[in-house]
Order: C-alpha cells, then structure tokens, then sequence
C-alpha cells in the first residue's frame, strides 16, 4: 500500500507532482493549518504530514497520529513543531534550511535600498498628490560599509550582492574563517567594531542565548552617528524601545524590520515611526522560494517514506533501521558532550577532534559525529541539524578529526570531544552506561563521573578548602535545590572541576554569585 501524506498548509503544484512520481499518495487540505480540531481528526490516517509555519503540531496532536513517520516543515523554523515530541515518538521532522535563502538575501538588500532612498515615504507622499521632492533626500549606499551580524547562508549572499554594488563590507560572525570571509570579499571583525564603523547594519542570525538583544541599548547606542538598520530575521535581537529612541535622536536615520506576524513592535510607535520601513514578513515570500521549499520538502519525504532516506532531519541522524537500535545510547552521549562544549565557547572554532574507544569504534561514527557536531554548533546557530552539520562545519574552515581505537580505560566504550577554539581548548569525555543515561566521565583531563541531567552548573576553580561548603550554602539560599553533585580534581591544591545537576533554572545572579566565590575561575549554566 502507498504511503500517504497530508498537505496541511498551501503548497506550490510542484510538490503533489514530485509526490505522485515517487509513488506516494498526498492529499492537500491546506484549510487544515488554521483548524487544530479537523487537522487532529484526519493525520491519523497519514505517514507524512506537511506543514509551514501556521499549523500548530503538538504532543496532543501527535498523539492522535498512530500511522505518522514523518513530518515535512517546507521552510526553515520548526518553532511551530514539538520536537520532543515528535522524537519521543519516533516521528522524524525535516526542514528545508537552504530553500529560500536567496530570497531572504534579496529582501534585505531591498529594504536596505528603501531606507536609503526613503522610497516608502516619498511614494505614499507622491500618492497623496504631493510633490515633495527636497523632503526626500536620500544617500547612497556605493562606498559605504555595510556591517553584517551574521555571515552564514543568508548573509554571505548579502555580502556577495553588497561587494557587487561597490559597497564596503565587513562581518562579525564566530564562526565565519579567515579563509572564507577572504573568499567572499568580506572584512571579519569584532562587533564593537562593527558598530563604530558600519553605515548600514543588517542582521542574519538566528536568535540564540548568545545572540537574544545583540542590538541592545548599549550597542545601539555605540553604532556610527546616522546608520541604517535592517532587521530581516527575528525582533528578539534588537531592544525596540532603545532603538525608537535613536530615531527619535536621529542618531539612528532610519530602520528596516521584515516583522513576523507574533513580532508586533513592544512600541505600535516604532512601527509608525517616519524613518521606519515595515513589512509583513516578507524574507521568503517569492514565486521561486515557495517552489524551491516545496519540491526539496516533497522529494525528502518520499526518499524517507519510500526507500528510508533521511535527509535534512533536525531531530535525528542518517542512519538505516538496522543501525539505529546499536547507536541509540552514542547518540544521546553524543549530542550531550557536543552541547556540554557548545554552551562553553564563544569564539570561532578551528579544530574538532572526536575520538571512539572501545565497543563504539566499530559503529557508523559518522552518525555520532553528526549528531556530536550539530549540538555544538546550535548554541550560536540554531538552524543546524544533524544531516547539514559537517557542510557547515567545512563551510565554516573547521577541521574535523575523528581517531577510532580499541579500549584503553575502564569502559567498553568512550566517546571524547576536543575542540580548539579561540587559542584555547576544551575537551570532554563520556561514556553510556547500563541505565541509558550518558555519563562524562572527563573533562579537560580530569576524571570526573557526572551523570548529564537537563539543568547544570559547571565550575571551575582552584582545590582549596571550603569550596563546596560556601558554593552549596550559596546555593540552597537562593532556593536552588542540588540534584546530584560531581567532583573532580587533577591534584591536591590544583585545579578542580564541579558538575552540579540542580532542579529548574539557574538565576543569573546565583551564578554571579558564584564566580565571585574565592578560587573560581568559571561558573557556567548549561541546558540539556
């Protein structure tokens, strides 16, 4: 029988054609997207499920789909998508994170021609029977410099179209190399001086805990005397209410936002602001993105539902059926070493090393790899999966070293992440116990057995007495409850490492707290 899909949102033609030539049933309801209650009637009946950014697929939902393999996001965010859930039930989500990056490109190099121009104004003005020429006057942007937060798909295309029109082009991105900020033409530097010298800043980053209010009213307020911002991704990177009072100043002439619908400005005035360009969510909305998003979710879900290809899955690596019960426990200790270093650095990578020992060094540790890359990646670019994660990565310049060989410790099987990143390295190792749950078992060196919860806090410090007698009081006077706690120490009076498995989250000022405790060198929340 042939598998089925249920097209909940519209959908280009293309996509019910790619479907039928590769044997697969696909039913298109694009109503169903705004009607929770008839969309939960009818995806049981379905093995794929194709959604865009408007229909809501919940745990609840997805407990009605028994028959459900596979669901199609045709476009980037999943924000609209329980993963856990969807993982929990074996269900694998897709993306399409390249389909429409052209368009997005081209949007915000619109808006940065709007602003500078002032061609929304002087067409409403000229519509109203007015001819206000002098009113209007605009720069241009030939030999200006064009400041860009984010160098990664979406801004290297900016880049590319901005050097075409003669413009100055400098970056501030983590992860963009030396190399390919040479090849694309493009000036890497830090964000303060981005900021001091940019006449145009655009933005291209997904919103991370790294990223959330990059624009904020610090920043803003160090940004060049008339610059021009343009905003084509997420409101969360900007404090709105700072940058309304720049452009009330005049020390910011003028602001672009592609506005989501859920994005309305903190302030309707900056919305209504004279020097602001404002449009409806429009980074992906051309004839040709549509179908590029389209055909690359339909010929994805087919491989999957007809021949168990996964490509571009954000919740699982590539690996066949048969592979997948041996690696199950890797690849949890997989992705929690990678987050375990990703939450730690904030510089650019230049190295990876990944290491097997033991019983793992003769599984597919290329799917460990992916998956180990991926969640180190994600803390600064959120859009990475586990099948895209090794391009990037080689986009990026990172060189990937991964050393397989037979037991050489305690355990029937290790897993080690090194990673080499702004003049420094850190390295942690893990191993998957009987219970399932992944286990570090080193961290820089020093042996420490931790069991990975989904709250923490690591330290570092100095082996002095009294430590964990004041880091502990710290704690439980500030209502943070210890769950499990992990010591390790490379010698007496060295160097010393504590792994704290707390319940809830870490208030920012209990980790204040505790960097300024006598010894400590580094005080990290990490989420898992």
């Amino acid at each position: 029988m042939a598998p089925r899909v249920l097209i909940a949102e519209p959908l280009s033609p293309a996509a019910l054609d790619v479907f039928a030539g590769r044997g697969v049933v696909a039913d298109y309801a694009p109503e169903l997207g705004r009607d929770r209650v008839a969309l939960a009637e009818r995806v049981g009946a379905y093995e794929g499920l194709v959604v865009r950014s408007g229909a809501k697929v919940t745990a609840k939902l997805l407990e009605r789909a028994g028959r459900l393999k596979v669901i199609g996001r045709a476009g980037t965010s999943v924000d609209n998508i329980d993963l856990g859930a969807a993982t929990a039930r074996g269900v694998i989500v897709m993306n399409t994170p390249f389909g429409n990056s052209i368009t997005t490109a081209e949007h915000a190099v619109a808006l940065m021609f709007a602003l500078a121009r002032r061609i929304p104004a002087a067409d409403a003005s000229t519509r109203s029977g007015k001819f206000e020429k002098t009113r209007f006057l605009g720069v241009e942007i030939t030999g200006k410099t064009l400041g860009l937060i984010g160098c990664g798909a979406v801004g290297s295309i900016v880049a590319d179209r901005a050097v075409g029109l003669r413009m100055r082009v400098i970056a501030y991105d983590p992860f963009l190399s030396p190399e390919r900020a040479f090849d694309l033409g493009v000036e890497k530097v830090d964000l303060d001086e981005l900021l001091a010298r940019a006449d145009f800043i655009s933005l291209h980053t997904p919103v991370t805990p790294h990223t959330k209010n990059i624009l904020s009213g610090e920043k803003l307020a160090r940004t060049k005397p008339g610059v021009m911002i343009v905003n084509s991704c997420r409101a969360a990177l900007i404090d709105e209410e700072a940058l309304l009072a720049l452009l009330d100043s005049g020390h910011v002439a003028g602001a672009a936002i592609d506005l989501a619908e859920k994005e309305q400005p903190a302030e309707a005035a900056l919305r209504r602001h004279p020097s602001v360009v404002v449009t409806p969510h429009l980074g992906a909305s051309t004839k040709e993105a549509q179908e590029n998003v389209a055909l690359q979710i339909a010929e994805q879900m087919s491989d999957y539902l007809t021949r168990d290809a996964i490509s571009n899955a954000v919740n699982f690596p590539s690996i066949t059926a048969e592979e997948a019960g041996k690696l199950k426990p890797f690849i949890a200790l997989a992705d929690r070493l990678g987050s375990f270093v990703g939450q730690l650095i904030e510089s650019n990578i230049d190295k990876v090393s990944i290491t097997y020992e033991g019983e793992v060094a003769d599984l597919k540790i290329k799917a460990l790899s992916a998956s180990m890359i991926a969640a180190l990646l994600r803390p600064l670019l959120a859009n990475v999966n586990v099948v895209s994660a090794p391009l990037v990565a080689r986009e990026l310049g990172v060189v990937i070293d991964e050393v397989t060989r037979a037991a050489q410790s305690d355990f029937d099987s290790v897993v080690s992440l090194c990673v080499e990143a702004g003049g420094a390295s850190r390295c942690v190792s893990g191993a998957a116990f009987n219970d399932g749950r992944p286990r570090i078992v080193s961290v820089n060196g020093i042996k420490v057995d931790a069991a990975i919860g989904p709250s923490m806090i690591y330290v570092t410090n100095e082996d002095r007495p009294g430590f964990i007698g004041r880091f502990a009081s710290l704690l439980g006077d500030a209502g943070v409850n210890i769950a499990t706690f992990a010591l390790g120490r490379d010698r007496e009076g060295g160097s010393s490492i504590a792994l704290v498995e707390i319940d809830g989250e870490t208030p920012e000022s209990v980790l204040a707290a505790v960097r300024e405790l006598p010894g400590v060198r580094e005080a990290k929340a990490l989420r898992f």
